[in-house]
């Protein structure tokens, strides 16, 4: 089992900058992917970014490119979304998500509200 705990959602105004965390817990060695999916009130939740566990490649939505970073602190078993040039539209429900075939394993969320 692994258990992920997500941090550092917040509100703020369009062009500012957030940091979320995800800090993993249990059997983290058996996963291969890690990453960052978000929700918006009425639509269905998207893959923001991934990272693959081993090599370290990631994988961002069109959406954000160029905007958010994904990295790993293996040390700290904690993973990071650096989300920066934030838009009204990046309002959501961040979720950090693990797996090794699928996306096992999900996070409890933490919001991000952008105001224009």
């Amino acid at each position: 089992q692994v258990q992920l705990v997500e941090s550092g959602g917040d509100s703020v105004q369009a062009g500012g900058s957030l940091r979320l965390s995800c800090t993993a817990s249990g059997s983290i060695r058996s996963s291969t992917r890690m990453g960052w999916f978000r929700q918006a009130l009425g639509k269905e939740r998207e893959e923001v970014a991934r990272m693959f566990v081993a090599s370290g490649r990631t994988t961002y939505a069109d959406s954000v490119k160029g905007r958010f970073t994904i990295s790993q602190d293996n040390a700290k078993n904690t993973l990071s979304l650096q989300m920066n040039s934030l838009k009204p539209e990046d309002t959501a429900m961040y979720y950090c998500a693990s797996g090794r075939d699928a996306w096992q394993y999900w996070g409890q969320g933490t919001q991000v509200t952008v105001s224009s």
